[in-house]
């Protein structure tokens, strides 16, 4: 799951940028509302957390210009005003949720999953595959009984796969889901996290080809037997 967080206050913004990164989120940030609107017309996110006091497009406009586009991407508005006034104009502008400052890092995690669970409604919490099963509320993944030790990114890579069934994705858009638009390293990565995943799964007794190579195009999960 790719998020970008839109906040002028670094403390703010790299504290919850580290927090969303170790719960195995894919976090990019932007400093203002003008940064976020470039980033937004170029990538695609699965939310968007919004601070309503932006520099140089404020959050409450920015809101309203996605929405008007046809963004339909799931925000999060994060602000220190607590009014009711001021919820109510969020929401109107076309929010999905409101935090107020300050917040719990634990409360903003549950209302992210429950924003992302509403937006991805035909999801099951668990996800499975055959005997493989990664639940995003633990951060653990079995194949049949045996706990899988996966490094962040080869659980990010592995949850992409099985929230997107059999669609083949080339090394490039997996690079685009998973990378920040400032760490995107080179496609040759994307194959060595692929080949060190089979063999994790191999090792739990999962088929060496559970993620298949479609040549040409790219990889996907294969069809159970």
């Amino acid at each position: 799951m790719k998020i970008l967080v839109v906040e002028d206050d670094e403390r703010i913004s790299d504290a919850v940028t580290e927090y969303l990164a170790d719960q195995h989120y894919a976090v990019e940030a932007a400093y203002d509302g003008e940064a976020a609107w470039d980033l937004l017309d170029v990538f695609t996110y699965d939310l968007i957390l919004l601070d309503v006091m932006l520099p140089k497009i404020d959050g409450i406009t920015l809101c309203q210009k996605l929405r008007s586009k046809g963004h339909d991407t799931p925000i999060l508005m994060l602000t220190a005003k607590d009014t009711l006034n001021d919820k109510i104009e969020g929401l109107d502008a076309g929010a999905d949720d409101y935090l107020v400052k300050p917040f719990e890092l634990e409360e903003l995690s549950a209302r992210l999953r429950a924003l992302l669970r509403r937006g991805n409604s035909t999801l099951p919490p668990v996800l499975t595959w055959g005997e493989l099963k990664l639940d995003p509320s633990t951060c653990e993944v079995f194949y049949g009984d045996k706990l899988l030790a996966l490094s962040p990114k080869e659980y990010k890579l592995l949850e992409f796969f099985l929230r997107n069934g059999r669609r083949v994705f080339s090394r490039a858009q997996i690079l685009e889901h998973l990378w920040s638009f400032e760490q995107v390293p080179e496609e040759a990565t994307v194959k060595a996290h692929i080949r060190g995943l089979r063999q994790k799964l191999e090792l739990a007794g999962a088929p060496h080809d559970l993620i298949e190579t479609v040549y040409g195009l790219g990889y996907r999960l294969k069809e159970e037997p």
